[in-house]
């Protein structure tokens, strides 16, 4: 087999292993996963062109599954810039680390804690925050706990970007940031809403 046939099958296994962990996270969690199968290349671009991750230089990823997403962000965000991935699923997580780049940081632990953890990483306030969590199996509390994390983590200016297959977070969501903007992106498994808000100055 020769060197490109090689990396190309392991490239398959490896993406294989990927959705077989992300299922056996939604199998173990439902609530917490959200989803069967991961973000297709469509939602993402969608996700990345509302968080303008192209002139961000501190994005933040909250529920990053088996990090197709966050390569989408890392291959379209600026050289100098700084990636925060936030998973709680160690499983999941285990995934992130395997990503080789210096601008990655991907860290085991709840978004509830995001302040802590920016600081903890020397990070300043969020340009764009971008979140997978599923708000709608949260529960109202620990939801309202997240999204004022997000809400006081974002710069003046900056984006939160939440996609959903519920509209719930945008209610939830609505006290802190006041009224999203909504796409509905079709060509998804299943077809998923990406909602937008952008935090006063």
């Amino acid at each position: 087999m020769t060197p490109d046939k090689r990396g190309g099958a392991q490239r398959l296994r490896e993406g294989i292993d990927e959705r077989l962990i992300f299922f056996g996270a939604f199998l173990r969690r439902p609530a917490r996963v959200g989803s069967v199968i991961p973000s297709s290349r469509f939602a993402e671009r969608r996700i990345l062109d509302l968080a303008e991750v192209h002139r961000a230089t501190t994005i933040v990823e909250l529920g990053s599954g088996t990090g197709g997403t966050t390569r989408a962000i890392l291959a379209a965000m600026p050289p100098q810039a700084r990636l925060l991935s936030v998973e709680i699923d160690p499983r999941l997580h285990s995934l992130l680390r395997r990503i080789e780049d210096p601008r990655l940081i991907a860290h085991l632990g709840s978004a509830e804690d995001l302040r802590a953890i920016l600081a903890e990483y020397r990070l300043g306030a969020a340009d764009a925050v971008i979140s997978g969590i599923p708000f709608s199996t949260l529960g109202r509390r620990r939801a309202e706990r997240v999204l004022s994390a997000v809400t006081e983590a974002l710069a003046p200016g900056g984006r939160f970007v939440a996609y959903q297959v519920s509209g719930a977070v945008e209610r939830l969501c609505r006290p802190f940031l006041g009224e999203a903007h909504e796409e509905l992106e079709l060509l998804n498994i299943p077809p998923v809403r990406v909602f937008r808000w952008v935090k006063s100055a």
